[in-house]
């Protein structure tokens, strides 16, 4: 599974090697980490509570894939507009601080 992360041209990719045992905690400081670089402010967003629920939406296909992915883009997620992309891409979009966009794109590895 690889996620991607782009302000406005600038794009980061992390590999995230074990879905079901995610290192969060490390996911984010790559993250925070980035927009920092960027000069992005993102105190006000939840990425950390964002980030669990796009793996599982991908990786956590309990109920049918894409069943978990369509059902966390119609339920939405606090300020982030959330979309399902065929071929099982989860997006996730917001305004950061700055103005600047923030997206979100979690790849499956199938």
């Amino acid at each position: 599974m690889e996620l991607d992360v782009s302000i406005d041209n600038d794009s980061l990719s992390i590999p995230i090697r074990n879905p079901f045992r995610a290192d969060l905690d490390a996911v984010l400081e790559e993250i925070k980490g980035f927009l920092s670089q960027k000069g992005v402010d993102a105190k006000d967003l939840d990425i950390g509570g964002l980030l669990p629920k796009m793996i599982k939406g991908i990786a956590g296909c309990e109920s049918g894939c894409p069943a978990n992915a369509k059902s966390l883009v119609s339920k939405g997620f606090q300020n982030f507009e959330l979309a399902y992309i065929e071929g099982g891409i989860l997006s996730a979009k917001t305004v950061a601080g700055n103005g600047k966009e923030l997206s979100l794109k979690m790849f499956p590895d199938f």
